[in-house]
Formats: structure tokens, sequence, C-alpha cells
């Protein structure tokens, strides 16, 4: 059985790196534009794992062979039997981190291939509620607000990608002291209508962790 040691989001972050690799292949004239392109790609997937064993290495290291689309797609599909998936969880387990929400409706969580997840995410459209789980620091935490689509397009805070949006606001727990009971602060932003896609384009967790700790802390 193969060690998992790839996040989803260094995944797709790889799979940018080995992009650039094909298109320098393709489309650059001069050869050391295109090594240096290689080289480029080399580093920045080599230093997502400074603790890669030599097998490991070697297997990220593949990158600089990307020629064609074939090896492009190889070189992706060499990569995922060695993706950790998200932490699984029971519908139990999910509905303890809202409690406040007695009927929370749950995707379907048997159609998920949690290896491609790097927050789990779901609408529930009869309240406009998105809910969201996130491993933060090693411990799953959820996260619900308030889901408005905005019918516009631009870029999502988490994943960088240009598509549709919708603006996801959530009141934080975190209250000043002797502040009265009606009070309460929204922190809001915008992000991926289509979650699934979201998930699939994240290369990095820095702002999503950024925005969950201002709702949690």
């Amino acid at each position: 059985m193969c060690e998992t040691f790839i996040a989803n989001h260094q995944f797709n972050a790889i799979n940018k790196q080995a992009e650039a690799v094909l298109n320098a292949v393709r489309y650059a004239s001069d050869r050391k534009v295109v090594e240096s392109v290689k080289a480029n790609a080399e580093a920045e997937v080599s230093a997502m794992f400074p603790q890669a064993t030599t097998e490991q290495a070697a297997l990220l290291g593949d990158i600089v062979n990307v020629r064609t689309a074939e090896d492009y797609t190889r070189y992706a599909r060499s990569l995922e039997p060695f993706l950790t998936e998200f932490p699984r969880m029971s519908k139990e387990q999910i509905a303890k981190l809202f409690p406040k929400n007695k009927k929370l409706k749950l995707p379907d969580l048997a159609a998920i291939d949690y290896r491609f997840v790097t927050y789990l995410g779901w609408l529930d459209v009869a309240t406009n509620k998105l809910f969201m789980v996130y491993p933060l620091d090693g411990k799953l935490v959820g996260v619900e607000g308030r889901y408005s689509p905005m019918n516009k397009k631009n870029y999502c805070f988490i994943c960088r990608k240009y598509d549709e949006l919708a603006l996801f606001s959530a009141i934080t727990k975190k209250r000043p002291a002797n502040s009265s009971p009606d009070y309460y602060k929204a922190v809001g932003n915008y992000l991926c209508i289509n979650g699934h896609e979201c998930n699939r384009s994240m290369t990095d967790t820095a702002a999503l962790e950024s925005f969950i700790r201002s709702v949690l802390d």
C-alpha cells in the first residue's frame, strides 16, 4: 500500500507547475527558457516537501519529463495514489460540529472522493446557508454562514480562480468584554459557487485558514 503524503492543494499546485512545463515545451522557442521553467517547477515542487524521501523526491522530480499532454496526464495520475484523504466523518460527527442546527442537512458523504477535498462544504438551499468543515490545527472545525450568490464573476478568496461567486458571511464567536447580549460581528468574503471546482483549484490553504480563524477565534 502506498504511503500517502500529498494534500489536495499541493496536488493542484504541482499540476499547475506541470502545466507550466508543458506550455514552455510547446511554445517557447528558446531552449534556455524551457530549461529555466523546468528548473523552477522542480524547485517549487521540491520546496513543498522538505521531508520527502528519496523515492518521493524521484516521483515528484519526474515533472521535468513532461513534454506532451499524455505526459502531463500520466504524471498527474502517477501522483494520485499518494494523495492523503480528507478525514472521513460520520453524519453524527459532522452534526456535533453544528449543535445549534437540529435539522442539519448533509451532503451525500458516500459520493465524495476525499482525495480531492481540502475543505468539505455544502449548501442548504432551504435556509440559504453554507456549511464548511476543515481540519484546523489538526482538529476538525465547523463554520456556517449566510450564502448570497452575486451573479457576477471575480476571484475566489480561497482558490483565486476567476469564476461565479457568492458572498459567504459568518458571525464571529469572539465577543468584546462587556459587550451587550445583542452584539454580533459578521465576517464575509467571496468564494466560488461551485465548491467542488473550488477544491480542485486550491493551491494554498492560508486564506481559508485565516478566514476560519477570524470566525472562530
